[in-house]
């Protein structure tokens, strides 16, 4: 059965930049080792496969894979597929909102047109949880390559909402231009903490914060966009009293360093000190359209 796909560069608003997304439409009957296989032969950091939904009011179900394995909850993901989905389905011209299934749960995603380009913007299904392990600030530093102080005033912590991330605050952009995976400790610090993904950020310039995310066990050495971890980035600064009471929104910058730079949106509600929502959104731009035709795929 021939099935067609999509990419599309996410979190940018041109070509060639961002963070690339594979999108398998109508990728009923595939089960999850040929969904693995395929994500393989694309060989970016995730792959999308678009299901029937299984919930009225979903347009869609979807399936998240890396190379490695299946995520329950993933950012430029879903706001491609959602730009995507609105475009193919709806037209250029679409307003509104788009329900999308995920292992994590139902994602609602607003789409809306500025400048003549398509933006979406996710909430976050579940909102983030404080992990239980602190790393201390010297392992944090020697797993990066960088001084003790290098690292900023942010205490170390890992959070979850679906995936895992270690967020790590650095003093200065030169310090995060530094910053790298160093063996062993940087595995050893990941073993600590029972996850596979560390973001570290820094104060940007011309936008708020401008960060990195690490996985090299996931064959990410580094990711060009992190939606996920944007949005599981809200539940840190809310726990650390970088943000107050209200609506705020966070300008954020990814990619850099790789020459892909990403554009991302975080806005947080906080209400009685207490995080209510996080919501990502950002832009996604159409690069290649084609078809797999593989002997019982």
């Amino acid at each position: 059965m021939t099935r067609r796909f999509a990419t599309l560069d996410v979190f940018t608003d041109r070509a060639l930049a961002g963070n690339p997304l594979a999108i398998v439409e109508e990728a009923e009957g595939l089960d999850s080792a040929q969904m693995q296989a395929i994500a393989r032969e694309f060989n970016l950091s995730e792959t999308v496969f678009v299901l029937p939904p299984d919930l009225p009011g979903h347009a869609a179900r979807l399936r998240i894979f890396t190379t490695m394995g299946e995520l329950p909850f993933a950012g430029h993901p879903t706001i491609g597929t959602a730009i995507h989905l609105a475009t193919t389905r709806h037209g250029p011209d679409f307003e509104g909102r788009l329900v999308l299934g995920e292992k994590a749960g139902p994602v609602p995603v607003r789409i809306w047109s500025k400048g003549g380009r398509m933006q979406a913007e996710l909430t976050a299904p579940v909102l983030p949880e404080l992990g239980a392990v602190t790393p201390a600030r010297t392992d944090c530093a020697a797993a990066l390559g960088v001084a003790e102080n290098d690292l900023g005033a942010l205490v170390p912590q890992l959070w979850r909402g679906g995936p895992g991330f270690l967020y790590i605050e650095l003093a200065s952009l030169d310090a995060l231009a530094r910053a790298r995976p160093i063996q062993p400790g940087f595995d050893a610090l990941m073993a600590q903490v029972g996850e596979l993904g560390v973001y570290v950020f820094a104060a940007g310039e011309g936008c708020d914060f401008q960060g990195r995310m690490f996985a090299p066990a996931e064959n990410m050495p580094e990711d060009p966009a992190t939606g996920s971890a944007t949005a599981i980035l809200a539940g840190p600064l809310v726990a650390q009293g970088r943000v107050g009471e209200g609506e705020t929104v966070l300008q954020l910058r990814q990619g850099v360093e790789m020459g892909r730079p990403s554009e991302l949106v975080l806005r947080i509600e906080v209400e009685g000190g207490q995080l209510r929502a996080a919501h990502v959104a950002g832009s996604a731009v159409p690069v290649m359209r084609g078809e797999i035709d593989l002997p019982g795929v």
